[in-house]
């Protein structure tokens, strides 16, 4: 199934590339959009064909930081109708809590959520893409989000940390003008972590006199993503995995229901248990190989299995090469 965006998510896009003195029309015809697709509002364009765009402007322009360079003028408006109701929330968790619940409204590829632990929260984002076509989208999307609390809260708000599962980029002074000094790569994911209490501040751009009617007009045009189907199953196989307890009947069990429940939702979206448990596995090891910031021994722990060479044999089978080959090959195109 080809995952769609809103082409809203290349607001700025147009100006950035003229800026930078790339050549709009050739990158656009490169990954198969051209003027129109960008200039009719609420167009949706595959999310492959938006994220191989932000990665050759940025090879193309010479500018690794691209991507946070478009999230520098991202705004609520961006998102469209889910921001007339994010922006009258009461505080900064119900309007990130809308943002999520209806991002598919957005962008079909992207999954976020937020965990809470000993007075922090994370705001953790995955797309389902390959790893070597997500790294600005990713910064885009992060940057986004930290446009997104800034705008809620006030311009003084600081997270705690931002982090990003891949490497660091040469020069690094975009990321911590944009996003302060705590930026850390090399990551288990890719989030912004800030206390728990910053999500309870409140909006400063709510008027509770249209919160009734900003929620009425969402409902009446959109239904949110069913709670208890694939993003659900995707985020427990994730916090399960480097437990070594990653099970169907444990997912299960998490969830409440039983295994023939499981099998329902999932098939729903043409996956099964397994299929999911390895497309996971699959862009998580991406991830973990290409980043260099941790021992394969590590990685393999992370992704659940229980030795070295099994997860060795299982890279072979998936990807064609081993491992350590992989990382090498990643490590030269980086140098490159």
């Amino acid at each position: 199934m080809k995952l769609l965006v809103r082409n809203a998510v290349l607001t700025g896009y147009v100006e950035l590339v003229r800026s930078l003195g790339g050549d709009l029309s050739a990158l656009l015809a490169s990954v198969g959009l051209d003027a129109s697709d960008l200039a009719v509002p609420n167009t949706w364009i595959p999310v492959a064909a938006a994220s191989d765009l932000m990665e050759l402007s940025a090879a193309k322009t010479g500018h690794d930081d691209f991507g946070l360079r478009l999230a520098e003028s991202r705004r609520l408006s961006v998102l469209g109708p889910v921001s007339l109701v994010a922006r009258e929330e009461p505080d900064v968790r119900s309007a990130l809590g809308v943002i999520m619940r209806y991002q598919h409204l957005h962008n079909e590829a992207l999954h976020s959520r937020i965990d809470e632990t000993n007075g922090l929260a994370t705001i953790q984002l995955g797309l389902d893409l390959p790893t070597p076509r997500r790294r600005q989208t990713t910064e885009l999307l992060v940057g986004a989000i930290h446009r997104y609390v800034r705008n809620l809260v006030g311009s003084s708000w600081r997270p705690v940390s931002v982090l990003f599962a891949h490497d660091a980029p040469r020069d690094a002074t975009t990321h911590h003008r944009v996003l302060g000094p705590a930026v850390r790569f090399g990551q288990n994911i890719n989030g912004i972590v800030l206390y728990a209490s910053d999500l309870d501040a409140p909006n400063q751009l709510s008027d509770p006199l249209l919160r009734p009617y900003a929620r009425q007009y969402l409902e009446a045009i959109a239904a949110p993503r069913p709670a208890a189907d694939v993003d659900r199953v995707r985020d427990l196989i994730e916090a399960l995995l480097p437990t070594g307890r990653c099970s169907l009947q444990q997912v299960a069990h998490s969830l409440g229901v039983d295994r023939k429940t499981i099998h329902r939702h999932l098939a729903r979206s043409g996956e099964t248990f397994s299929s999911l448990l390895n497309s996971i596995r699959a862009q998580l090891a991406q991830q973990y190989v290409g980043s260099h910031a941790r021992p394969l021994t590590q990685v393999a722990e992370l992704l659940g299995f229980s030795a070295l060479s099994t997860f060795s044999r299982w890279f072979r089978d998936e990807f064609g090469t081993s491992p350590t080959a992989w990382r090498a090959a990643s490590q030269e195109r980086s140098r490159g």
